[in-house]
């Protein structure tokens, strides 16, 4: 079936310069797994599409059943040099939230 990440997962976001910075934390231990299945980088990178131009890393964080995602030249050039309506890293943290991923009933505990 398919779940906004939401439902398994919360985050924080924050930007600095043409970078975005994208927390994501499991809700509970037992998504850890699914998280780390669904939400890869090409997948982010889809997802987001030619909004984000340059690399996306994914730094695994397993003591904290999290992942933070760095995506570079990914806010029009920066709050002070775009002309999106709203290129803070917050809103991004948010469209991160509403990307939708596949789980199998019997893993949603």
């Amino acid at each position: 079936m398919e779940i906004y990440l939401l439902q398994i997962a919360h985050g924080r976001s924050g930007d600095k310069g043409d970078t975005s910075n994208v927390c994501v934390f499991a809700r509970k231990p037992e998504y850890y797994d699914i998280i780390k299945r669904e939400v890869t980088v090409e997948k982010v990178r889809e997802y987001f599409g030619d909004m984000v131009k340059g690399d996306i890393i994914r730094y695994d964080v397993p003591s904290l059943d999290g992942f933070n995602f760095v995506m570079h030249h990914a806010l029009g050039g920066g709050a002070t040099h775009s002309l999106r309506l709203d290129t803070l890293g917050k809103s991004m943290g948010s469209a991160f939230m509403r990307m939708k991923i596949n789980v199998r009933e019997d893993e949603l505990v």
